[in-house]
């Protein structure tokens, strides 16, 4: 199904195509209703539209409206939103991201290539002391953008202001002596006034990047945050397998993830290629895409992908090949921290393995003079 909304008055929807696709070729989701008798259960493409009137530029009578109890209909034995088309009033009532693909190159220093970047592992478990050791290592090895994984908020043994204050010591002090300030995606996930407070925080100490995790403080969450932040808001969003993952049911990403770039979002998490989740390839790239794909002519809303889940040196070529564009973040776990040399020959190798594929130079045959990346290598086909 392809939503829109559209002018005219009357308040009914309207079907403005249907493209039957053949007999449906999977199970009938719980509660559908049988055909009728000599019936056939039919697959098709509709695209349908509301009028503006009967929500107006609202981002959760939107959600109410496309994505509510149309998928309880036991006439329906399945039902998924494939894409989604807004008019200009919604560009001219939310703000988009305040920081895009330039806002983050402008406050990361990283032009002209992939921005690499990790999540702090392990997950839970590490003291603000012990985050700010590793951050340590990671700056002085290039990275270039590092986040906090979405498990870790503000627990008692890593509180919030205390990781925040010891990491962005640690992150000045680099940027004093090289010039380039590495961007720290600090979890804020938590009710509104928490998020602003925490926002402040970050703010206040010289941070450049917040993190929220979009299901857990949905959609009005992210609108308040959005219109607040002065940073821009690295977007999370773990949970997405039950928005997804069975093919008759729920959201394609390239219609969810617009509703967050138009709340504020300025990073979207879109999975990684060869990735340890079960998403396809051509999923994970035409998500990317649609990242980087202009939502209106008056406002693009254009946001930085990011490529996470098992990536590794191996995937770099073929991320920058499926996206067509230098314009993502590459965050890597076990692909930096795990490499034989350390975090900091883990970077260098993901630089490497860039340069390779920015090149047109096989990561194989780059490899054979730059070390890094042949240990690198070595590790992910082990």
């Amino acid at each position: 199904m392809i939503p829109a909304l559209h002018a005219f008055s009357i308040t009914a929807a309207r079907v403005e195509s249907l493209e039957v696709l053949g007999e449906a070729d999977h199970p009938s989701l719980p509660g559908s209703g049988a055909p009728r008798e000599g019936g056939r259960r039919l697959s098709a493409r509709a695209t349908l539209s509301w009028p503006l009137d009967n929500i107006g530029p609202s981002l959760p009578n939107l959600m109410a409206t496309v994505a509510g109890n149309l998928f309880e209909l036991k006439q329906f034995s399945g039902l998924r939103i494939l894409d989604m088309r807004l008019p200009d009033a919604f560009a001219s009532a939310y703000p988009g991201p305040k920081f895009g693909v330039d806002g983050t190159r402008e406050l990361s220093g990283a032009r002209g290539r992939p921005l690499i970047g990790t999540i702090i592992k392990p997950s839970i478990g590490f003291t603000p002391a012990q985050t700010a050791e590793l951050v340590d290592v990671l700056c002085a090895g290039g990275i270039d953008f590092i986040k906090d994984d979405e498990l870790q908020s503000d627990g008692a043994q890593c509180p919030f202001e205390e990781r925040v204050r010891a990491v962005g010591r640690v992150i000045d002090r680099h940027a004093e002596r090289n010039g380039q300030k590495v961007m720290s995606a600090f979890n804020l996930t938590g009710e509104i006034d928490e998020m602003r407070r925490c926002h402040d925080l970050v703010e206040s100490l010289g941070g450049t990047c917040v993190m929220a995790s979009l299901n857990s403080i949905g959609i009005v969450g992210m609108i308040a945050l959005g219109r607040y932040a002065r940073l821009p808001i690295h977007a999370h969003r773990n949970g997405w397998g039950y928005l997804s993952r069975h093919p008759a049911l729920g959201w394609s990403y390239v219609a969810w993830q617009k509703i967050w770039r138009l709340a504020g979002a300025g990073h979207m998490h879109v999975n990684g290629l060869a990735n340890k989740f079960s998403e396809s390839d051509e999923s994970v790239t035409a998500s990317a895409r649609a990242c980087l794909t202009p939502m209106f002519d008056t406002k693009p809303c254009t946001v930085m992908p990011v490529f996470s889940s098992g990536q590794s040196a191996r995937q770099a070529a073929g991320t920058l090949a499926a996206l067509g564009s230098t314009d993502l973040i590459f965050a890597a776990g076990g692909g930096i921290m795990a490499h034989p040399g350390g975090p900091a020959e883990g970077v260098r190798a993901l630089r490497e393995a860039f340069e390779a594929a920015m090149a047109g130079v096989p990561a194989e045959r780059y490899a054979s003079t730059h070390p890094s990346l042949a240990a690198a290598l070595r590790m992910a086909s082990a």
